[in-house]
């Protein structure tokens, strides 16, 4: 029987389906390929890999300044090949000084064994790591092989094979030195990329992973992996990067004045991550659309043509802020976050409002006034005029109130209510908030207290 690359020549059909696309030719028409180690394009065509990239877990969730590496990764599992997730549980322990001007605080092993797990449950829900293909991703904690590594054995195992001057002339090690903060760089930090070179040299050892990427600030530390491969093992290991992700206007990418978009929607509600992809500007969305859809060149070319004729809908925004949503938190996330931004341009029902959950209401009535009410009042019944007046003083009198009910100028979560409306428990809103409002524009928040 014929084998070609491991399978019988009667399973030429399947070998066909596992055989790589070219991944690197996807990467370079997305905007997604920085530099790249010569040969690495031919070999991904040559055979199914191994490749992966690291992830340091100083918080217990990844935010969308990491969601390029794990689409690279979806990317790379698509085209045929194993992606393997390395979480830095101790490189964490030490801070990357790549693109850093000070150290990074150092966090203990109880806190990063909390955020590997937290993070190890994000990925599931983007790489294939159960089914039966034979490109499943898988997971590593670079913990596992260097805790019980002595310094006197990575001393003589690992930095006796490269030298100082090879370490110093790296671009992170050269920009920290000469930074204007003359802050300096600590030897832990300094022995970073020996740590993150020992990563790959271990995974080429014992999983035959030849392939590592990530963002482009890490070009310095991969290529220290690709060389300790070199030296220790004779072997010939590969390097690729991606471009950091910039806004057009030259602002940090995945940043608000709040702080990060974070993936994990108790950070970051759905809605907020909905929103912040939604106010994409045009010529950022015009990178996005390649960068973070999954949509082919031909169908991200229309939808561009599309958005050029009518640029005041705004189709490419509305377009990556469904498709990221959908993927990072699920259709049922999907449709909450286009319900509640429904709500505020006043096309939604009270039904949509009442299904919010607290944490998107508040966002969404940001600095509305609030008044505090006992649930007790709602428990016996609590009628419109105290509501709106005597009791929370929206409105300056309960003759004012009367007129406003009159005129049916009055709504509670979104619905017109008259002067003989009895507010009860029924008609809050995450258990906890009922939405006053007087015409278009004025909004009131009653909080109930136990």
């Amino acid at each position: 029987m014929v084998l070609i690359f491991g399978f019988p020549k009667r399973n030429l059909s399947l070998l066909k389906k596992l055989m790589p696309t070219n991944f690197v030719q996807e990467l370079r028409w997305r905007g997604l390929l920085h530099d790249i180690m010569p040969e690495t394009e031919s070999f991904l065509l040559t055979e199914m890999t191994k490749g992966y990239i690291g992830f340091d877990p100083t918080a217990d969730s990844l935010h969308i300044g990491s969601l390029v590496q794990i689409i690279i990764l979806i990317h790379f599992q698509k085209a045929g090949h194993i992606p393997i997730v390395l979480l830095g549980g101790a490189t964490g322990m030490i801070g990357d000084p790549s693109g850093k001007s000070d150290e990074r605080n150092l966090l203990n092993q109880e806190t990063l064994e909390k955020n590997c797990n937290a993070i190890q449950k994000q990925f599931e829900k983007f790489l294939d790591f159960d089914s039966s293909v034979p490109n499943r991703a898988k997971l590593v904690n670079n913990y596992d092989w260097t805790k019980s590594y002595s310094l006197i054995d990575f001393s003589r195992d690992i930095g006796k094979h490269l030298t100082v001057n090879y370490m110093m002339a790296k671009e992170s090690v050269k920009k920290r030195l000469s930074s204007e903060a003359k802050v300096g760089m600590s030897f832990t930090e300094f022995t970073y990329q020996l740590l993150q070179g020992f990563d790959f040299l271990h995974l080429y050892k014992t999983m035959n992973c030849k392939l590592q990427m990530g963002g482009s600030d890490q070009w310095g530390n991969i290529t220290t992996g690709t060389e300790l491969v070199r030296r220790k093992e004779g072997g010939k290991a590969y390097a690729m990067t991606c471009p950091l992700v910039k806004k057009a206007d030259g602002s940090k990418f995945g940043k608000t004045e709040e702080g990060n978009i974070w993936l994990d929607k108790s950070r970051t509600s759905s809605y907020k991550f909905y929103q912040f992809w939604l106010n994409t500007s045009d010529e950022d969305a015009l990178s996005y659309i390649k960068i973070f859809t999954f949509f082919s060149e031909k169908e991200v070319s229309e939808k561009i043509k599309e958005h050029s004729e009518t640029p005041h809908l705004r189709l490419l925004q509305k377009t990556i802020a469904e498709e990221v949503t959908r993927l990072v938190h699920g259709e049922e996330e999907l449709a909450r976050a286009q319900e509640a931004s429904q709500i505020l341009f006043g096309k939604a029902t009270g039904e949509a409002l009442q299904k919010l959950d607290q944490a998107t209401f508040l966002e969404l009535f940001e600095g509305v006034p609030q008044s505090k009410i006992k649930r007790i009042q709602l428990t016996k019944g609590m009628d419109a005029i105290a509501a709106l007046s005597a009791e929370t003083e929206f409105l300056k009198s309960n003759g004012e109130a009367r007129r406003a009910l009159k005129e049916n100028a009055i709504s509670i979560n979104k619905k017109k209510i008259s002067s003989d409306y009895v507010i009860r428990e029924t008609d809050l809103i995450a258990d906890r908030y009922i939405l006053l409002q007087r015409g278009k524009k004025k909004y009131f928040i009653l909080k109930v207290e136990d």
